[in-house]
């Protein structure tokens, strides 16, 4: 069976982000973010692209935009138009991430089926939002509690979340 993933980090409100940046610092969240999403597809709409300060390596960027004219200049990045176009280019691939935005998240939801999700304890101010997900869909089938520390300003929790299987 094929995964493809949401990964995102989102606080008790469901905060994303503001003026296309991240609200907190958490490197152990980066790390597995990282060790997670290496080697793989990960998809993304163009303004989480552009948050990049230049593609992630060892990673094939999908950035999905509408602007017909938009083009980056990386053997590691395909530009398409639709998130169709973007499920077509993963769908034989065993692992592949979707890594937002909120947008792209929301679209995403019907097609992934797995979820790893940072939750950071907190609620923020933000322009950018992780969608509502129905939880009678998805089963939390791990759980790992973070408490703050001298590196970690916020305590967060990473949540892994199967889609159920239709009856």
């Amino acid at each position: 069976m094929n995964i493809l993933c949401i990964i995102a980090a989102a606080a008790e409100n469901n905060a994303l982000g503001k003026d296309n940046d991240l609200l907190w610092h958490l490197p152990d969240d980066f790390k597995r973010f990282k060790s997670l999403t290496s080697g793989h597809k990960i998809i993304m709409g163009r303004k989480t692209f552009e948050s990049f300060p230049k593609p992630l390596p060892n990673r094939t960027h999908i950035i999905i935009t509408r602007d017909k004219n938009y083009k980056v200049e990386n053997e590691d990045c395909i530009v398409v138009h639709a998130l169709q176009e973007a499920l077509n280019l993963v769908k034989d691939d065993p692992l592949s991430f979707i890594i937002g935005g909120g947008e792209i998240y929301q679209l995403g939801l019907e097609y992934a089926n797995q979820m790893e999700l940072t939750r950071v304890h907190g609620t923020f101010d933000a322009d950018t939002f992780f969608p509502e997900f129905d939880k009678d869909k998805w089963q939390l089938t791990k759980e790992e509690y973070h408490p703050k520390d001298d590196r970690h300003e916020y305590d967060f929790t990473y949540l892994t979340y199967t889609k159920k299987q239709k009856e």
